[in-house]
């Protein structure tokens, strides 16, 4: 989920029109889809029939845990690809990671659509982990905005305003709050930020889809008023804090903090700026649709071992293995 989120930031850039980086190098599309690539060719169907492991590597804890960031971001940056490019693919990757996130019940059934945190495979992925997060839920409302405005999906249209419905958990009097941790003052590190991609996700839903518009930017405004007024702490004076019920600062200080605190506040105007560009429409940044998937580097230049190299090197070594046997013996006698 960390490589999600840089391509994420990638794809924005791609469809604000970021300046471009210099020709010789990597482009913004390019680098969302090599991070697609790479995370799709984890998909793993050898258990629970599919989806993303939460890490890597088999040493890392996590790695027998399917949890929905990991996914849920897959499908986000598989339904703005679809749209930025217009490739059918993209469409057909998001559908297959939604309908296997539904399967393991990550995401609940009905007009209200909840977001769970994940399963694991040491159950079959049968037991579900309840937690919910509001950068979950705005992965997934997002992801199906996206995907209906490309589409003009009805089906696609029902999800996002049945995904904006269960949005309603992380709002109390129309203030945004991170339920499963910010009322006992548990929210690690991490979990103290979620709110500001929440925030960004809410104002690009209402770009895309005109029907969400009336909801979101009143959560929005709420949400920021009640922002502003936590940014009152520290001794800079407008340090924010974590809860924004209190129409003060809380004693809370961070990066997540602001970040919330920020995004809450720019996503307030999300509707005086247009909505994001595509291929056909503004969008400059070009990509590879193989771009990631590279057997090795391609920019790397071959190792020159010249001769005075290989001499060092041996130096080297007699030296240590000269120390090594110096000190054997020193201990034998």
């Amino acid at each position: 989920d960390d490589q999600a989120f840089w391509g994420i930031a990638a794809m924005t850039a791609a469809e604000r029109n970021f300046t471009n980086p210099p020709e010789n190098e990597p482009q913004w599309l390019y680098l969302a889809q090599a991070v697609f690539n790479t995370m799709a060719l984890r998909w793993d169907a050898d258990s629970c029939g599919g989806g993303l492991r939460w890490q890597i590597f088999v040493w890392n804890s996590g790695y027998d845990y399917k949890n929905t960031v990991s996914n849920g971001a897959l499908f986000h940056i598989a339904a703005r690809l679809a749209r930025y490019t217009g490739n059918q693919t993209y469409v057909d990757w998001a559908e297959k990671v939604y309908e296997w996130m539904v399967g393991v019940n990550l995401i609940s059934n009905g007009t209200y659509k909840y977001v769970y945190d994940g399963v694991s495979i040491d159950d079959n992925c049968t037991k579900v982990t309840s937690y919910q997060w509001t950068y979950n839920q705005g992965l997934l409302l997002a992801g199906s905005a996206y995907l209906y405005n490309f589409t003009g999906s009805d089906l696609w249209h029902t999800r996002t305003k049945e995904f904006l419905n269960a949005s309603q958990v992380f709002f109390h009097d129309g203030i945004v709050y991170e339920a499963a941790c910010q009322g006992p003052n548990s929210c690690n590190t991490d979990q103290r930020s979620f709110k500001a991609y929440f925030a960004r996700f809410l104002g690009v839903t209402a770009q895309l889809v005109p029907e969400t518009r009336n909801q979101i930017m009143s959560w929005l405004n709420t949400s920021a008023i009640a922002a502003a007024k936590s940014c009152s702490g520290g001794t800079d004076g407008h340090t924010c804090g974590l809860n924004w019920f209190n129409g003060t600062w809380d004693g809370m200080y961070g990066l997540g903090e602001q970040m919330s605190a920020l995004e809450v506040m720019v996503n307030t105007r999300a509707l005086d700026k247009p909505a994001p560009y595509t291929a056909e429409n503004g969008g400059s940044s070009v990509g590879d649709g193989a771009a990631g998937t590279q057997a090795q580097p391609t920019n790397l230049a071959p190792l020159n071992i010249t001769k005075g190299s290989k001499a060092g090197a041996g130096i080297i070594t007699a030296v240590i293995g000269i120390s090594i046997v110096a000190c054997a013996l020193w201990l034998v006698f």
